[in-house]
């Protein structure tokens, strides 16, 4: 283990390694030492693979490779405080592969600078973190991990990406309660036998970060055709950043969301059944477009209209002036459009339309969708009115329109105290 230091004890010496011939087992530790100093790893057994990797204790190790493949027999873990870090943060281009029966990970953190791939059969997550960073917006790596048997995430796990990424399985995939979370630009999970999101837990894509500058990179905001993976999408379940979706679940058998499933495009494809419970959502509001087909318009220190959708919006009034609303678009027979928002590019205000989402497809319907929670994609409301310098009212912006919800169902159940919406949002 490092050295304990006397002059800065939250920096202490970088981690130690043994290894043990007789476990054919890596062990990293730092002996609860603190530290910031890392601990190098430039390769791993190829020839005659390992047992198992052991990174414990407050240790730092560090793979500073453009491709790296870490594979053993048995586990991986990591535990109180160990992290391991793939690839170098000034150049996140590289491609790592991590290959074991099971990764085990408690108080830790796998940081990767590129794509990562993953391949084991039990993934085990409490109070820890895989972050990826798939190079932003300048170089855009997908990463795909898939665990074929069980998935947890507990006590406030979170496996997050700035790229596109893809989580498979056959099993189980569980986010047991607050705090746990999947996070990515744009998400897939697939094949998985059930997936179970638990109360306080969150599915999203976007990224927090990424969620007002992702609505104007949104190509389908000013198209007045249907994209036809709406419709008729493909039945590989693969992750392609080409397609619109920001979130698929795509061959999933059984889907309970007792937590928040929430992106700006939400695709829920060859299910079987899916069952929001009471305080589960499924929710695409406020991420549609900020500006899109139906935008309100704004007068300058004045009234806002509402962004229109499947109707005109509303006029603004004040002082005599009137702003009119967003014009009327898509179709009410087949809905496939995100809602609108409206702007005052004078105050840098806006309200955002409401997402999409669809759940089935014409060719393979959801056997049965049980609403007993809330699915909705409402415009945002303006919460704040627009003043002068003396504090005096002058205006406010229209509410963003709603988005669209769009079922391909053979059953369908709305509980009582349950919400189905996609409303337009208040005006200021």
């Amino acid at each position: 283990s490092g050295g304990q230091s006397f002059g800065c004890p939250q920096n202490a010496g970088a981690a130690g390694t043994i290894y043990d011939k007789s476990l054919e087992t890596l062990k990293v530790s730092n002996g609860n030492f603190t530290t910031h100093t890392e601990t190098p790893l430039l390769g791993f057994s190829v020839t005659k693979l390992w047992s198992n990797v052991l990174v414990e204790s407050n240790a730092k190790v560090l793979v500073p490779l453009l491709w790296s493949r870490v594979q053993v027999t048995g586990q991986i873990r990591l535990l109180t405080g160990g992290s391991i870090c793939f690839g170098l943060s000034e150049n996140p281009i590289s491609e790592f592969e991590l290959v074991a029966e099971e990764l085990l990970m408690s108080d830790s953190v796998i940081k990767v600078y590129g794509a990562f791939r993953m391949y084991v059969k039990v993934l085990l997550m409490w109070d820890s973190k895989i972050q990826i960073d798939g190079g932003g917006k300048d170089v855009v790596l997908a990463s795909m991990l898939e665990a074929r048997n069980l998935v947890v995430l507990k006590h406030g796990s979170v496996i997050s990406s700035n790229a596109a990424l893809g989580v498979y399985g056959q099993g189980l995939l569980n986010l047991s309660g607050p705090g746990d979370g999947i996070k990515a630009r744009q998400l897939f999970l697939s094949l998985f036998y059930n997936i179970e999101v638990g109360p306080g837990s969150v599915v999203q894509a976007p990224l927090d970060e990424d969620v007002r500058s992702s609505l104007d990179a949104l190509s389908i905001c000013e198209s007045k055709t249907c994209p036809s993976e709406l419709i008729a999408p493909p039945d590989d379940c693969h992750v392609n950043s080409s397609l619109s979706f920001t979130i698929q679940i795509c061959r999933v058998e059984d889907i309970t969301v007792g937590g928040i499933v929430k992106g700006s495009i939400i695709h829920i494809h060859r299910a079987r059944t899916v069952t929001v419970t009471d305080g589960g959502a499924i929710s695409a509001s406020e991420l549609g477009c900020k500006a899109g087909i139906g935008r309100g318009t704004f007068l300058k220190y004045g009234a806002g209209g509402g962004a229109g959708h499947g109707g005109q919006g509303g006029i603004g009034i004040y002082n005599g002036m009137t702003s009119e609303g967003g014009q009327r678009y898509g179709s009410a027979y087949l809905p496939c459009e995100l809602g609108s928002g409206t702007g005052s590019p004078e105050s840098g205000d806006d309200s955002a339309g409401g997402g999409l989402i669809v759940i089935g497809s014409m060719k393979w319907p959801l056997a049965r969708l049980l609403i007993y929670g809330s699915v909705s994609s409402d415009g945002e409301s303006n919460r704040d009115t627009i003043g002068n310098s003396s504090g005096s009212f002058k205006g406010g912006i229209g509410g963003g329109s709603g988005g669209t919800i769009l079922f391909f169902l053979q059953g369908l159940l709305v509980e009582k105290n349950s919400s189905l919406s996609a409303s337009g949002g208040k005006g200021g």
